[in-house]
């Protein structure tokens, strides 16, 4: 019996090896798999990091795409980045598990990658080159190349997408939680998990970025597919030691169900007693009943056809698709009640857009000397990502401690210092240029004006990124962490997206027959620094609102009540599941 339990000992319960038989803890899972995934996350880093931070002074440079135009390609480029990893997520939840998801992702960027390169190699697919600054009349890259770049740019998207939905999830899974000693390992994990994001966008912004500049971007872009081909080749080498573990189903399918459940049900009329409502969840997961979004109530409402018979033992079960239980309502509406404080982060991401679309453009305008060495403008963002290790190094220490209600709001804070900090460094630029002339390619202005505006949206990202993580894991329930996360990434898509619309919009708007607006293709000829106001003030009010939304929000209470709540179990009857919430 002893050997027996002994033997169980090195069983992981909750996940299998790559044969489907449960996993051994002495010959799966650990720090060696764990590394080989950090290391195909670095190149994922590396490349779109690499090809985000600099596609700007390429798009307007070499293919004469004008300014607005150039920055709303690559925000939008970015925010379906993001926006694909809900799309990865879902995959991997519910059909292909993480590692499939991981090593097709890493795949499709690969392709994409190597098309990258192929396209700014080849003469053909890129318009003939030309001198800007002698206000030569460019031609355009024409709608075939255009075509090339955004088809690999958006199989980038892909990968990035299905890879940054599942990589997290797929290290954690390597250390059980179970087990104190690898539980500590896992925390250890997602910190190493962070620093080699951060160690692949400091050499994407430094080295990369240099090749690109003066070697050649064809010469970049291959560094990054043959990073990321090297990267899979480990990847796939650990399979054997890897451990997977069996997909629950998608929170989005579950959010749908329940929406579907009180569509079908809305003109019913609620029990006088919600202790009719159906409840199904073992006792341990049960959520207690709340008034909250109450329409959403009447999908636990039980009515004729909503059960069906199971082929296998003859017994009953409900239609997800019918009937829900008021567990699964709950969680539903614990992520609705996210949504207030979900929507006030967008804001903050237009403005780090801008760090790597209208902030790298000035920097290309501007005295960027170091000694005998020219510092590329793609390159101003290694202070971006100094500013977010600095803030991570104090953040625990100083803010955590004297701010624990404050999570979050110190980088909407920063982010309005940084974009008012921008608007009048550009100002200062602006009026260099109508010195020495608007025409003139490299002002005589230092790039070091900029570092400011860099280095305090950077701390701004690193208090939102760790705050907002941490909000939306620890407010949302169990069963669905993955989607909180995908909810949280939705946020930098859509601030991505949003920089896009503003974008066009004042270039519509403030666009005339004698001008090209605040946002011209020579940006000597706009009013950059109007425009940077704008999203202060923006960011101003959307601080307000945040704090409206912060105050209205009501974390998840314990039931008070000493009241038993009888719920309707799956087989019609009656349980006692715990206390009755205090009514409001």
């Amino acid at each position: 019996m002893a050997h027996q339990e002994g033997k169980m000992s090195w069983v992981v319960t909750d996940a299998q090896d790559y044969k489907g038989a449960p996993a051994d803890r002495s010959k799966t899972g650990g720090w060696v798999p764990a590394a080989l995934i950090l290391g195909i996350e670095m190149c994922e880093r590396l490349s779109t990091m690499g090809i985000a931070v600099n596609l700007v002074t390429y798009l307007i440079g070499t293919m004469h795409l004008p300014s607005s135009t150039s920055a709303n390609v690559v925000t939008d480029f970015m925010g379906t980045s993001f926006l694909l990893c809900l799309l990865g997520g879902f995959l991997a939840d519910a059909f292909l598990g993480r590692f499939k998801t991981i090593a097709i992702f890493a795949v499709v960027q690969l392709l994409g990658t190597g098309m990258l390169a192929l396209s700014t190699k080849l003469p053909q697919f890129r318009p003939p080159p030309c001198d800007m600054s002698k206000s030569e009349t460019c031609q355009k890259a024409s709608d075939f190349q255009m075509s090339i770049l955004y088809l690999a740019l958006y199989l980038i998207a892909l990968g990035t997408g299905g890879l940054k939905s599942s990589v997290s999830g797929f290290g954690s899974d390597q250390f059980d939680e179970k087990d104190e000693k690898e539980k500590a390992q896992m925390t250890a994990f997602f910190s190493r998990f962070f620093f080699f994001i951060s160690l692949g966008t400091l050499t994407a912004v430094t080295v990369l970025v240099w090749v690109q500049d003066e070697v050649g971007r064809s010469w970049a872009y291959g560094i990054c597919s043959v990073s990321m081909g090297i990267a899979i080749v480990i990847f796939l080498g650990g399979m054997k030691k890897y451990r997977y573990k069996k997909s629950m189903g998608s929170p989005v399918v579950h959010i749908l169900q329940v929406i579907a459940c009180a569509i079908r049900k809305a003109k019913l009329q609620m029990p006088y007693d919600v202790s009719m409502l159906y409840e199904d969840s073992p006792d341990s997961s049960r959520i207690q009943h709340t008034d909250q979004f109450g329409c959403l109530d009447k999908a636990a409402i039980v009515t004729e056809g909503d059960f069906e018979r199971n082929g296998s033992d003859g017994s009953m079960t409900a239609n997800p698709w019918k009937l829900c239980s008021v567990t699964r309502i709950e969680e539903v509406k614990m992520m609705a009640g996210l949504l207030p404080v979900w929507a006030t982060t967008i804001i903050f991401w237009t403005t780090y857009a801008q760090m790597i679309t209208f902030s790298v453009e000035q920097a290309s305008t501007m005295e960027r000397s170091l000694g005998s060495f020219q510092i590329p403008a793609g390159s101003l963002t290694v202070f971006f990502v100094a500013a977010i290790l600095l803030s991570l190094a104090v953040y625990d220490r100083l803010i955590v401690p004297l701010w624990k209600s404050w999570k979050g709001k110190p980088g909407l804070v920063l982010s309005i210092f940084g974009m008012a900090v921008a608007a009048l460094a550009e100002r200062k630029r602006l009026s260099v240029a109508k010195t020495v002339g608007q025409n003139t390619q490299n002002l005589p202005i230092s790039v070091y004006y900029l570092i400011p505006q860099f280095f305090l949206v950077g701390a701004g990202e690193a208090f939102i990124y760790t705050g907002q993580l941490d909000f939306f894991i620890t407010q949302s329930p169990k069963s669905m962490k993955t989607m909180s996360t995908g909810l949280f990434l939705t946020t930098l898509s859509l601030g991505f997206f949003l920089s896009s619309f503003l974008v066009s919009i004042v270039t519509r708007i403030t666009a005339t027959k004698d001008s090209q607006g605040w946002l011209a293709d020579n940006i000597n000829y706009g009013r950059l620094d109007y425009f940077y106001a704008l999203l202060a003030l923006l960011s101003l009010v959307n601080f307000v609102v945040f704090m409206i939304c912060a105050i209205w929000y009501k974390p998840k209470r314990k039931p008070e009540s000493s009241k038993p709540l009888k719920m309707i179990n799956g087989n019609g009857n009656g349980s006692f599941v715990g206390h009755a919430e205090e009514k409001c």
